[in-house]
């Protein structure tokens, strides 16, 4: 009997530390895996990245110069593009619903054109990226606030599909 539970001890020890050591060998795996595709996906088409995830410059109520507290998005959006002449974006100036709709057009414009000229500061090429302007149609804040059009008076650097 003894030997038996001798042996049932055995089998269930080397299962456990199968089990243990196969875990852990998947999670390593998993990982790799992991970070594998991240480093392959461009940081434009990565959700996780700073590029993908900081693309809105905001501004201040009727304004389109560049805040200080914003140059930093168009630095890294600028040497990413410049290290990357290849992709071509389009910079979407929009305007709160405040205003007129040609005044709010003209102030989009405006701000898509000051993050361009932004962009070009750190390398970014002719051609490679297009001001337009939303003007107030493209809200990304619904509501009718401050906090609201504070989120709407914005520059969006788009990246093409292509």
């Amino acid at each position: 009997m003894s030997k038996r539970i001798a042996i049932l001890f055995s089998v269930l020890s080397i299962a456990l530390l199968s089990a243990c050591s196969s875990t852990k060998l998947d999670n390593v795996t998993d990982a790799k895996a992991s970070s594998t595709v991240a480093s392959v996906l461009a940081d434009h088409l990565n959700p996780n990245s700073a590029i993908s995830k900081e693309r809105s410059v905001y501004f201040d109520f009727d304004k389109f110069d560049i805040k200080a507290d914003q140059a930093a998005v168009v630095e890294r959006q600028g040497k990413y593009l410049a290290s990357n002449g290849a992709l071509k974006v389009r910079v979407e100036g929009n305007a709160d619903e405040r205003g007129g709709r040609e005044y709010n057009l003209a102030l989009g414009q405006k701000r898509a054109e000051a993050v361009v000229r932004g962009l070009k500061a750190y390398g970014v090429k002719d051609g490679q990226a297009e001001p337009v302007s939303f003007g107030s149609e493209k809200p990304k804040a619904e509501g009718h606030d401050e906090a609201a059009w504070a989120q709407n008076r914005r520059a969006d650097v788009a990246y093409s599909a292509k």
